[in-house]
């Protein structure tokens, strides 16, 4: 799961209920919430067919985080700094679709590789040959080695931290007894390790190719992942490569000091000729660090000076959300776009094995006040299953509130329908529930709140607040866990295959219903292997109905990201595989 942005390293565990990846919900959404029909007339901004920008100029960020988590491409799991960092410093072997419309935005385009890849066999091996011409900073062409150094960097599990690891995953390589890689990175002298490496990632001048444990009909899309991207041998200075990373990319570090300010200026060694996707139109990019957020909304409201060049990644100062969303002077640059994110309950499937009790639990659920606790309408919009609109092509409405249960259920709930469930189900419904979620004062609301609903319909629910930093510790023991879990999933690339398997198989990573069905899991593991996009897509569709027909989550939020850009920044839009800005399209109107 990619994380969202910085803070989600140190608060992972508040996603759930009432709190978004950024900011706790009290500080985010701590201002009334004003009429729906506003913010749907308020999405608007700049489309990618919007003024286009010209060549030059001083592109500034704005950001109340004290420095960018991590520049060193193996350790970048953010989603704004993994768009931050392949706009402006390191190429990969595939991207996405530079597009405002999420189905577009979904497909892949080939990068520092000549197309998006090439599998003989399935899936099992991937092929893909570096570009000719793509150059260092310093003038060193770009080579597979570099390539295929870059990711024997994730297996440094000690050194290189906090990055996916879909490498030790999915690479051909053996394991010990305890399921570790017997590989442990290029900075252990092992023979056999390395050879074990060397053999499931071969270079054949300019072509490198990847050998897998089994078949990986999306690898392709894996390697939009900034874990695959290149590192040059001699370069690398290991967990401080973070702070100054050599770039392939259009732009290269003037300086960077974490709490004051990153600088970048263009690349003279990258040639546009290699690099169909990105612009590289302003000629220098300031990060400015550690400015407040309301300051950072302040100035952009204003748009005085140098303000009008300026944009965040952070969202929206929560105190001035109604009066940037009321003024229609905002209207072209401002943004009310749904994030990456999904909010749901997991039914624990082996807490509550009966399929209309778990059907009934999403039957009395208040949806509407769930939102309105979480912050209204800004907090996002009601969910119909575990895959977003925004990912693309693998979303299709699931239904479940018109009437895949049987009838249709308002965002209120339906009691009736929750009672005839549970009567339907030929059994007394397994009292308590134990609701599990992390402890805040908006969690707690939300969770008084289906205690209640749950009550009407004849449920006994109970409250199970844990400590935040220690949520996921506890409730991913199988005997710890209670009945309905807090939880919620971003995609890792813009393909279903990182949600499906991993929210309702057995070997997901994150299996919280615990449902495990051999049927079932066949069928997911055939569309993981699918190698006709289109059909795949349709697949994942049908897949996300039946999952929440069968109530395995209790689906809450598609949450939402409001932002607010300068009047001279041209090119913005929220780009969908990473709910960001598409930072390399961003230019400004004139130079400054």
């Amino acid at each position: 799961m990619i994380r969202k942005n910085q803070e989600t390293v140190r608060a992972l565990e508040q996603l759930m209920t009432g709190q978004t990846m950024k900011k706790s919900t009290s500080m985010r959404f701590g201002v009334g919430v004003v009429s729906l029909a506003l913010v749907l007339t308020a999405c608007g901004g700049q489309s990618d067919g919007a003024s286009a920008g010209t060549k030059g100029g001083t592109l500034t960020f704005l950001t109340e985080a004290e420095q960018i988590l991590h520049l060193d491409p193996q350790r970048n799991y953010t989603g704004e700094d993994l768009a931050f960092a392949s706009g402006y410093l390191n190429r990969t072997l595939t991207q996405y679709t530079l597009s405002a419309d999420n189905a577009e935005a979904s497909q892949l385009v080939a990068d520092l590789a000549t197309d998006t890849g090439t599998t003989p066999d399935g899936g099992t091996t991937w092929e893909f040959t570096i570009k000719d011409g793509v150059k260092w900073e310093d003038g060193q062409a770009v080579t597979c080695e570099d390539v295929k150094y870059g990711v024997s960097r994730t297996f440094a599990t000690d050194i290189i931290t906090d990055g996916p690891t879909f490498a030790l995953q999915k690479l051909n390589i053996p394991t010990d007894d305890e399921g570790v890689s017997i590989y442990k990175g290029p900075y252990v002298e092992d023979a056999a390790g390395q050879a074990a490496y060397d053999a499931a990632v071969l270079c054949e001048g300019n072509k490198i190719t990847f050998l897998l444990n089994a078949p990986a009909a999306d690898f392709n899309y894996t390697v939009t992942l900034s874990a695959f991207a290149p590192v040059r041998k001699d370069a690398d200075t290991g967990e401080s490569y973070d702070d100054n990373v050599l770039s392939n990319g259009p732009y290269k570090i003037e300086s960077y000091v974490k709490k004051d300010k990153l600088v970048l200026v263009r690349n003279e060694n990258w040639d546009p000729a290699t690099d169909s996707f990105r612009t590289a139109l302003p000629d220098r990019i300031e990060y400015i660090f550690a400015v407040p957020a309301a300051v950072i909304t302040e100035r952009l409201m204003a748009d005085a000076g140098n303000d009008a060049y300026a944009i965040a990644p952070d969202s929206v100062d929560s105190a001035k959300l109604a009066s940037v969303f009321s003024d229609a002077k905002y209207e072209k640059r401002r943004w009310n776009e749904l994030d990456p994110y999904v909010r749901f309950f997991f039914i624990n499937t082996q807490k509550v094995p009966n399929e209309k009790h778990r059907q009934a639990i999403l039957a009395a659920a208040n949806r509407e006040e769930l939102r309105k606790i979480a912050g209204g309408d800004y907090a996002g919009e009601y969910a119909d299953g575990a895959i977003k609109p925004n990912i693309g092509i693998d979303y299709a409405p699931t239904g479940l509130w018109d009437g895949l249960l049987g009838e249709a259920i308002p965002a209120t709930g339906n009691p009736e329908l929750a009672k005839k469930l549970i009567a339907e189900s030929g059994e007394e419904f397994p009292n308590p529930l134990v609701i599990d979620y992390p402890k805040t004062e908006v969690n707690d609301k939300a969770v008084a709140s289906l205690i209640a609903a749950f009550e009407a319909v004849g449920i006994t629910a109970t409250p199970n607040g844990l400590e935040p930093g220690g949520y996921y510790g506890v409730v991913f023991q199988e005997d710890l866990q209670g009945g309905l879990t807090s939880g919620g999933w971003a995609p890792d690339w813009s393909n279903a295959s990182t949600v499906i398997p991993e929210l309702y198989t057995p070997t997901g990573g994150f299996a919280l219903s615990r449902y495990d069905n051999a049927a079932w899991n066949d069928r997911v593991a055939a569309a993981k292997s699918m190698t006709d996009r289109a059909a795949q897509a349709k697949e994942w569709q049908a897949l996300n109905t039946e999952a929440v027909r069968m109530g395995l989550i209790l689906p809450t939020r598609f949450g939402l990201e409001q932002r607010l850009a300068g009047s001279k920044v041209t090119g913005a839009y929220i780009w969908g595989p990473y709910g960001s800005w598409p930072y390399a399209t961003l230019g400004v109107e004139a130079a400054n």
